[in-house]
């Protein structure tokens, strides 16, 4: 019986020891931070970046922990010089921007195609555009190969009929 009260005993109190100790115990993360403030647009190089160690509790999620995540990146806000910044406030340089024409490819065993579109969204190398085929107006998925050219993966909607009679 004195057992298991000692054994209840421990177990009531090591919640309060583990909160006690919790600070002692913090792990330090190295995250990537700008080395000097970087303007909104700017494409970021290994000179515009360097580590930082932050308190692992209060990291946020998202935050680039290796320079290669956001090397060659653009900034989408002005990052402030020594502090952290997430992910997503940065992003793939823009290679195709919207309204601009492209040339749409299309791979197929034994069949290559190429025809001309017109870009409905923005995007870097890599990322997946709308493009509107002019000749049928379709809306066709695209992803960037290179600046002025995309490859089509699919069409995402038939026109209706009052587009296509134009």
């Amino acid at each position: 019986m004195r057992k298991f009260l000692l054994i209840l005993g421990v177990f009531a109190l090591l919640p309060g020891l583990m909160l006690a100790a919790g600070p002692a115990f913090a792990a330090t993360v190295r995250i990537v931070v700008p080395a000097h403030d970087i303007s909104r647009g700017d494409t970021i190089g290994e000179n515009d970046l360097t580590y930082a160690m932050v308190d692992g509790a209060a990291l946020m999620s998202g935050v680039p922990t290796r320079m290669d995540e956001v090397k060659g990146m653009q900034a989408r806000r002005m990052l402030a010089a020594g502090q952290p910044f997430r992910g997503d406030d940065v992003r793939r340089p823009i290679v195709i921007t919207k309204g601009q024409t492209v040339t749409m490819e299309f791979d197929a065993p034994g069949v290559q195609l190429t025809a001309m579109g017109r870009a409905m969204s923005e995007g870097g190398v890599g990322d997946t555009v709308t493009v509107q085929n002019p000749a049928s107006y379709r809306m066709i998925s695209a992803v960037v190969a290179a600046p002025g050219t995309v490859r089509a993966t699919g069409i995402i909607a038939a026109p209706s009929n009052s587009i296509a009679r134009r």
